[in-house]
């Protein structure tokens, strides 16, 4: 990256305290800040997001436009989830401190904390981490469009999505019943190598592994 930064000027920045830069929070123990160009004007091709979240909480699906992401696991435990378009395969790599996966450029992906306390870096090699969110797709693309497309009836699409926030960043939502039933697999079960046996929809024979009991 080129950059026309006078690095002897005084508004050079060489510090800076990502507590201080929110993009995002659920609760005390959900919260994600961010470090890019905007917070420290020295950097050129890397940012991060610092990611904090208690047991069973998502990032959401989502992918980055600009970058790939490395997730570096500090404390905790996540399994960072990632759909291979080659092979058409949903990908599920557990992680603990130490260990890292990685999300090439423009991949679609998730993470679940499977622990409290998990606390997640993620890297990415550009100024500014840029996202697209499944939320958003999901609300802001017209109904009509989804129902005609994929053949189905726009009002039941409609009140399926309905409870879907835009820009969720942090699932699910506070007000989440099904989040609170013990024994109900939101998920679906799936390993590294496949991709979901059961739809989400429906209830599984076996529970996820990598999913958290509550």
């Amino acid at each position: 990256m080129v950059t026309n930064l006078d690095y002897s000027s005084s508004t050079a920045q060489f510090t800076f305290d990502i507590n201080t830069s929110p993009v995002m929070k659920k609760d005390h123990q959900n919260y994600i800040n961010v470090l890019g160009i905007k917070q420290l004007n020295t950097l050129e091709n890397v940012s991060l997001l610092d990611i904090f979240l208690s047991k069973g909480n998502v990032i959401e699906p989502h992918y980055h436009q600009n970058a790939a992401e490395l997730v570096y696991c500090i404390s905790g435990a996540a399994v960072v989830s990632i759909l291979n378009p080659y092979t058409k395969q949903i990908q599920n790599y557990p992680i603990t401190p130490g260990q890292v996966a990685n999300v090439p450029h423009g991949w679609w992906h998730y993470e679940v904390a499977t622990a409290d306390n998990t606390h997640l870096l993620a890297i990415f090699n550009a100024p500014t981490p840029e996202v697209i969110l499944g939320s958003d797709l999901i609300k802001l693309t017209p109904s009509d469009i989804m129902a005609h497309t994929y053949c189905l009836d726009e009002n039941q699409w409609k009140e399926a999505i309905k409870p879907v926030q835009p820009s969720t960043f942090i699932g699910p939502t506070k007000s989440c019943e099904r989040r609170k039933r013990r024994n109900e697999s939101y998920f679906g079960n799936h390993n590294q190598t496949t991709g979901y046996i059961a739809p989400t929809y429906y209830q599984p024979q076996y529970r996820n592994p990598y999913w958290p009991e509550y």
